[in-house]
C-alpha cells in the first residue's frame, strides 16, 4: 500500500514541478522540497543568448538587412543579405527555455517562471518582437518569480519587448508635443497626419490580463474610460531608437493629469508607477492572481476556500508572491490525489525529457522535439492572453492522436535501451495504477512498453 509521503512525492514531482526520473529526488519531505526551491528563477542554460540591449540591437541589424535587400549591394541577392532573419536568435531562446526546463534541480522554480512568461505573454505572432521573447524572459521575469508582484508587473510592462508587442510605442497623447508637430508637418505637405494619438492595447491588457481581470470589467469595476486615462499615462514609454533601452519621450506624452480607478494622478514618468503600484495592490488583482494560481496548480475550476486563502495572503503579505506559494505548497486542496490537470504540449515533452534522463538531448535537433506538432508553438502564443490552461482547450481528437504518434516515435528512439516498468516505478510510484502498469507489462516489445507509459492517464495528467 503506497504511503502517504510517496504519493504526495509523486503530486510535488509532477504537479509543482516537471517530473523526475525518480521520486527519490524528492525524498519524504514533499513540502519542504517544494519549499526550498521559492526563488529566481534559474539563470537559463545555452549558447547564443542575448540580453535586452544585445537583442535590441539585433533587431535594429535585422531592420537594415531588410532595407538593403530591397535594393541589395552589387553581387549579392536579396536572400544573401537577409541571411537567417532572427532564426538563430529564436532557435537559441527556445532551446535555451526547453534545456534548462529539463535539466534544473529546482522544478517548481522553473514552473513559476513558465506560469508568469503565459501571464505576461509577448508572443512571436507579431513580427515587431521577433528576436526579443527570450530576453524578455530573460530579464523581466525570470529575476521577479518571487518576489513583490509589483516589481514583476513593472518589469513586464516596461520592458521594450511588451512595448512593442503591445503598440504602445506607436501610442502619443492627442495633446502631445509630437502629434502637434506630425499635425503640422502633414498641413504642410498636404497629407493626413501619420501620428494620431493613443493606442489603448497595452492599458487594456494590463487592466484585463495582468492584474484586475475581465470579470471586474464586466461587473462593473472599471471601464473604458478607465482604459483611455491609464493609455494616457502610458504614453510616452517607447523604446530609445539608438540606446537600446525602454525610455520616456515627454514629447510624446499627453500632458495634464489622469484619473484611473477613481484616483487622480499626475504627469510624467513617475505616474505609471504610482497607477501600477495600486493596481498591483487591489483586492480584484489579489483574487483575480489567486484564482490563476489555483486553476494551474490545482484544478480548473479551483476551490474557493483556496483562492480564498491565497488571495488573503497576497493581500497581507503586500503582493509578496513568495508567501502565496508558500500558501499554496502548505494548502491541503493542492495535495488532492485525483491529477486533475492535463500537461500542456510543451509540459508533457519536458517532463518526458525528465523521465527518462535524456535531459538536453531531447532538443538536440533545435525543433523543440516536436512540441509545434503537438500544438503549441513555444514564444508563439495566439494572443496577448497566452495559452490556455485548462484540460478542455488540449483533449481534441487531433491533438490526442498527435500525443499518441509522438509517443511512438520516442518510444521507438529510446524504448529498447530503458525498462519501461522500471522507469515508471521510479518516476510515478503509488500515482501509476494497475490498468497502466497492466498494460505496459504486456506490451510486445521496449517501444511499445514506453509509449504506453508516455501515454498512461497517470504521467499525462498532474
Amino acid at each position: 500500500m503506497a504511503t502517504a509521503a510517496s504519493l504526495n512525492a509523486a503530486i510535488a514531482a509532477h504537479r509543482f514541478g516537471l517530473g523526475e526520473a525518480s521520486l527519490a529526488t524528492v525524498g519524504d519531505d514533499p513540502r519542504g522540497w517544494l519549499l526550498a526551491q521559492i526563488g529566481p528563477a534559474d539563470t537559463p542554460r545555452g549558447d547564443g543568448l542575448l540580453d535586452t540591449a544585445q537583442a535590441l540591437a539585433h533587431v535594429r541589424a535585422e531592420a537594415e538587412k531588410r532595407r538593403m535587400a530591397r535594393n541589395p549591394p552589387a553581387g549579392t541577392t536579396a536572400e544573401q543579405v537577409l541571411g537567417g532573419h532572427y532564426r538563430e536568435v529564436t532557435v537559441a531562446d527556445i532551446r535555451s527555455r526547453l534545456v534548462t526546463a529539463a535539466t534544473t534541480p529546482r522544478p517548481f522554480a522553473e514552473r513559476l517562471q513558465l506560469f508568469w512568461s503565459n501571464h505576461f505573454t509577448v508572443s512571436l505572432a507579431k513580427g515587431a518582437v521577433r528576436g526579443l521573447v527570450g530576453a524578455f524572459e530573460r530579464d523581466a521575469i525570470r529575476p521577479h518569480v518571487a518576489g513583490s508582484f509589483e516589481d514583476l508587473l513593472v518589469a513586464a510592462s516596461t520592458h521594450p519587448a511588451m512595448l512593442r508587442y503591445l503598440d504602445n510605442v506607436q501610442s502619443a497623447g492627442p495633446h502631445s508635443r509630437a502629434v502637434a508637430g506630425a499635425a503640422r508637418r502633414a498641413q504642410r505637405q498636404q497629407e493626413a497626419p501619420r501620428l494620431t494619438g493613443l493606442n489603448e492595447n497595452l492599458a487594456r491588457e494590463i487592466l484585463e490580463l495582468h492584474t484586475l481581470g475581465a470579470e471586474t470589467n464586466r461587473a462593473g469595476g472599471y471601464g473604458q474610460a478607465d482604459v483611455t486615462a491609464f493609455a494616457a499615462v502610458l504614453t510616452g514609454w517607447r523604446v530609445a531608437p539608438r540606446d537600446s533601452a525602454t525610455t520616456f519621450d515627454a514629447a510624446w506624452h499627453e500632458p495634464g493629469s489622469k484619473r484611473v480607478l477613481g484616483q487622480r494622478y499626475g504627469e510624467g514618468p513617475q505616474a505609471l508607477r504610482a497607477v501600477l503600484h495600486d493596481l498591483a495592490r487591489h483586492p480584484a488583482t489579489a483574487r483575480f492572481l489567486a484564482t490563476k494560481l489555483a486553476r494551474h496548480f490545482v484544478a480548473d475550476d479551483p476551490p474557493p476556500a483556496l483562492v480564498d486563502r491565497l488571495a488573503a495572503t497576497y493581500l497581507r503579505h503586500d503582493g509578496q508572491l513568495a508567501e502565496v506559494y508558500r500558501e499554496l505548497v502548505r494548502a491541503p486542496e493542492s495535495w488532492d490525489p485525483v491529477a486533475a490537470k492535463l500537461k500542456t504540449p510543451e509540459e508533457f515533452v519536458v517532463s518526458s525529457a525528465r523521465m527518462l534522463g535524456l535531459n538536453e538531448r531531447m532538443f538536440e535537433r533545435n525543433d523543440a522535439a516536436g512540441i509545434v506538432l503537438l500544438g503549441q508553438r513555444l514564444h508563439g502564443a495566439p494572443s496577448p492572453a497566452g495559452w490556455p490552461d485548462r484540460a478542455e482547450d488540449w483533449l481534441g481528437p487531433d491533438a490526442v492522436w498527435k500525443r499518441v504518434e509522438w509517443a511512438t516515435r520516442i518510444g521507438e528512439r529510446v524504448g529498447r535501451a530503458v525498462d519501461a516498468r522500471a522507469v515508471a516505478s521510479a518516476a510515478l510510484g503509488p500515482r501509476l495504477g494497475e490498468a497502466s502498469q497492466h498494460q505496459i507489462e504486456r506490451a510486445a516489445d521496449g517501444p511499445q512498453a514506453l509509449a504506453l507509459l508516455l501515454m498512461a492517464p497517470e504521467f499525462q495528467r498532474r
